[in-house]
């Protein structure tokens, strides 16, 4: 009896000992791999403050997401590009690749805007010049500067020529292109004879 008793007591000690480790054993629960099985934990809250802050957990815990062939995709809306990583976070290796794609992407649209207003601005100075040609051309010309027209093989007179025909106009639309040839690429280079 006295053997039965310690036996009773060892039992009943040995469970005293062991209770605050069975309440302390969460390490034991399964904690979840990816941000899907920990997404799929927090719908399973009771409200809807609870969901939305263990939500808010799974974001900051879990920054890939899985790929439905398998592995998983980070997504840097910096660069709006998902990249593909080993685990449900990037290693440092990974990490520092991203990194590197986004100075490089930074780079191209940096390049890509000063194109663009270098573009832009071209426009806009040929538009002004083609214009400026063009009222020039428009404009009739003082008596003292005006040219006689360019004659083929039977002569032309102002009188003969209908007003806007082609024939008549040739000489001065000729002349404003020239003009508008040198403002954009400057006066022809005269070749050096040797």
């Amino acid at each position: 009896m006295i053997a039965s008793r310690r036996w009773l007591f060892a039992a009943f000690a040995g469970c005293i000992v062991l209770q605050p480790l069975r309440a302390h054993a969460q390490w034991w629960s399964h904690a979840p791999a990816d941000f899907e099985e920990c997404a799929d934990a927090a719908e399973k809250a009771a409200t809807k403050e609870a969901k939305t802050a263990a939500l808010t957990e799974c974001n900051a815990k879990f920054a890939g997401r899985r790929k439905p062939g398998g592995g998983y995709s980070y997504y840097d809306f910096m660069q709006n590009r998902n990249f593909d990583i080993a685990g449900p976070n990037p290693t440092p290796e990974e990490q520092r690749h991203i990194d590197e794609q986004y100075t490089a992407f930074l780079e191209r649209e940096r390049r890509s805007s000063i194109a663009a207003a270098f573009t832009a601005k071209r426009q806009q100075l040929q538009q002004a010049t083609f214009k400026g040609e063009t009222e020039k051309l428009a404009a009739p010309e003082p008596a003292a500067k005006q040219r006689p027209p360019v004659s083929d093989i039977r002569p032309h007179t102002r009188t003969t020529c209908a007003r806007h025909s082609f024939s008549c106009d040739w000489p001065r639309l000729s002349e404003g292109i020239k003009d508008l040839k040198k403002a954009l690429f400057g006066p022809p280079s005269k070749a050096k004879r040797g």
